[in-house]
This record gives structure tokens, C-alpha cells and sequence, in this order.
């Protein structure tokens, strides 16, 4: 699991204690915590007093603040950091949670749409707020096969084929009008350099080929480039009302709104996950200084499927006073049963056509 890299301070054993009381009482009612609601409501063995001083030492370094003139305290974002990179210790997900959770995703095919509407709605459920899954896809777009075609003139089309079944169609406008034969000498000397390359290796294999060959795979390298940055794209969700409705202000409302509506920005985020070699489950709060958009909420990410081959990515988008030991838990306990799922799939798809290959021959 893992935060932003931003240097927090040390806090002793006590301090520590409070502060996470004040979290989890936010978490369920956000509403600012006083020192008289901490000795009241917990066994502290301290004076209310020393309670008060403690979080007066909170507010100095900016683990909590107070939004008003009232007695109460709230966390901040640095509040919130320390908590999940030193206290939160074990997961709120219950075995009652993690039985309701298998049941929903063995009902659906594995990775059909199906599949991804009971991840996101059995995360949501879980977590009470929005849940967001893409797709497993091929983590790396390897090239398989190019055409060329003429068009008219200087006019052409490219056809570049991809591993995972991806096709990129592309119209070009040559410098100068190229005859099909050329056009297809070029598209077979590609394709005889580049099986199963990747954008790079495609620039690589193609650096001593003619000026004609060097321009065409260039293209084909930044339509690779570009189909990977697409792989986010396609978003599942659910808990969006759950959402919107926890915010007792509208900013994070309209924010929680904007991230879930509007594609191409959630999309850079989760490619963040997608093409992270960390993967642990990564906890955004407010943002992690990148994004100004989410200044009032929290995403926690984590990727599923099988390292090398596929993935896609799971995760909840909540208010930062969301409940972190049950979101990280769930995120982290979810992302594990669908690699697991589609693991054994994969396994099971390669024995079947291992087992049909066989089958000519054991009638001969």
C-alpha cells in the first residue's frame, strides 16, 4: 500500500492514539471532534486536559485543524497520510464481506461486462461509496501485422494489426504518390522485422530499413504508443449516488461528479495504475499535490490480472474522510480474488486447447 512520497513528522505513541480516534469519529460523523467528545467516549488514561494539549500539538503540525471557531478538530490531508502510512494496521473487511463479495463476482463469466458490473457493484456495496474496474487488457501492445494500401495519389491507408486483437486504421498523406507494389514491399519488410515487437523495438528493428520503411514505422510505433494509453478507457462503475450524497458541501460533489463523467482525465489516472511498476494498493488523498481536481476527495487504486501478460484496475472514489481500513481492504481483497479468477481461466483456456490440439491426433 502506498501514499504520496511527502515527508511527514513523528509523532509520539499518544499523539498517535488521538489522532486516529479523530479519524475514525470523523469517518462515521463528519463533524469536527472536540477534546471533551475524545474523554468522554474513550478510555485514554489522560486528563481531558492533556487530551486538549496533545491536540494542540496535532494542530501545530498539521495533522488536524479547525475549520472554525468551534472546539472541534477535523484532519487534514497530512492527518490522513500519516494515519494510512502508520496506523491503519489491519483491514475492516469482515469474513461475512469477503463471502458476499466471492459470491457476487463467481456469478458472473469472468471477464465479460457482466464480470466488471458485479466488481463494481460488489466493491461499491462494500465500501458505500463509487467503485470504478476496467477491463483486463494486454499491458504491452505488441505489433503482428501491416498493410498499406493506395488510395489515390499521395493518399494512403495504414492497417496495423496488434496482439490483442486491436486494429488501428489510419489514412496517410505520403510526401509523394507511392505505387501499391512499393507500398506493399514496405509493409512486407516491416512485417518481416517486427513480430511480436513493442513500440520501441518496432523504431529499433526498423532503424536500417530504407527512408520509406524508417517513416512508416515511426507511425506504427505512435499508434502503439497511443493504443496503450487507451487501455483506461473503458470504465465500469457503480455507487455513484453513494457517492455524491456523502459530501456535506457541494465542491466535493462536483468533483467526485467531474472525475466519474469525464473519461479522459479519470482515464490518466488510472493509467498511473496501469502502468505502474508498484503494485500495491495506492491511496490518493486529496489529490497527492498532482491533481487539483480531486483536492477534496480520495481514490484508492489497486491492479488485478497476470504480471506480464494482462491487467486492468479496481478502485473506489470517495471523500477523504472515507472509511480507509474497509476501502483499502476491499480494494486490496477484491484485486486479489480477480487475479486469482482470471489466472485460473487462462490456465484452464490454455489446458482446453492444449487438450484439442491432441485430439486429430489421438483419432489417427
Amino acid at each position: 500500500m502506498t501514499t504520496d512520497e511527502a515527508a511527514l513528522p513523528s509523532l509520539t505513541r499518544r499523539q498517535e492514539e488521538i489522532l486516529g480516534l479523530i479519524i475514525r469519529a470523523y469517518s462515521q460523523t463528519p463533524e469536527p471532534v472536540s477534546s471533551k467528545y475524545l474523554f468522554d467516549s474513550f478510555v485514554l488514561h489522560v486528563s481531558s486536559a492533556t487530551i486538549r494539549n496533545e491536540m494542540m500539538v496535532l494542530e501545530e503540525l498539521g495533522m488536524i485543524a479547525a475549520p472554525h471557531t468551534s472546539a472541534g478538530r477535523i484532519p487534514t490531508e497530512s492527518g490522513y497520510r500519516y494515519f494510512v502510512q502508520h496506523l491503519l494496521k489491519s483491514s475492516d473487511l469482515s469474513r461475512d464481506d469477503e463471502s458476499r463479495i466471492n459470491a457476487r463476482l463467481q456469478n458472473a463469466p469472468i471477464a465479460t461486462e457482466a464480470w466488471m458490473y458485479a466488481v463494481a457493484a460488489a466493491l461499491s456495496r462494500a465500501t458505500q461509496t463509487a467503485a470504478l474496474v476496467t477491463p483486463p487488457a494486454t499491458e504491452t501492445s505488441r505489433f503482428k501485422h501491416l498493410e498499406l494500401i493506395s488510395i489515390q495519389g499521395r493518399l494512403a491507408l495504414l492497417v496495423l494489426v496488434l496482439n490483442q486483437g486491436a486494429v488501428v486504421q489510419q489514412m496517410l498523406t505520403l510526401a509523394e504518390p507511392v505505387p501499391q507494389p512499393r507500398l506493399s514491399e514496405c509493409a512486407n519488410a516491416i512485417n518481416a522485422v517486427c513480430p511480436d515487437a513493442t513500440a520501441d523495438e518496432v523504431r529499433t528493428r526498423c532503424a536500417t530499413l530504407p527512408v520509406l520503411e524508417r517513416e512508416i514505422a515511426e507511425l506504427c510505433r505512435d499508434s502503439m504508443s497511443r493504443q496503450g494509453s487507451e487501455l483506461a478507457r473503458q470504465v465500469y462503475r457503480d455507487g455513484l449516488s453513494d457517492l455524491v450524497t456523502s459530501f456535506n458541501h457541494s465542491r466535493g460533489a462536483q468533483q467526485a461528479v467531474r472525475v466519474i463523467e469525464e473519461r479522459a482525465f479519470l482515464s490518466d489516472i488510472l493509467n498511473d495504475v496501469l502502468f505502474s511498476k508498484n503494485r500495491d494498493v495506492q491511496v490518493l488523498i486529496a489529490g497527492n499535490g498532482r491533481w487539483e481536481e480531486l483536492s477534496h476527495l480520495t481514490m484508492i487504486l489497486g491492479r488485478y490480472g497476470i504480471p506480464g501478460q494482462a491487467s486492468g484496475a479496481v478502485g473506489v472514489l470517495g471523500p477523504t474522510n472515507l472509511n480507509y481500513g474497509r476501502a483499502i481492504g476491499a480494494v486490496n481483497y477484491i484485486s486479489g480474488v480477480m487475479s486469482s479468477m482470471l489466472t485460473t481461466a487462462m490456465e484452464t483456456n490454455a489446458a482446453d486447447a492444449a487438450g484439442n490440439a491432441q485430439t486429430p491426433g489421438a483419432e489417427e
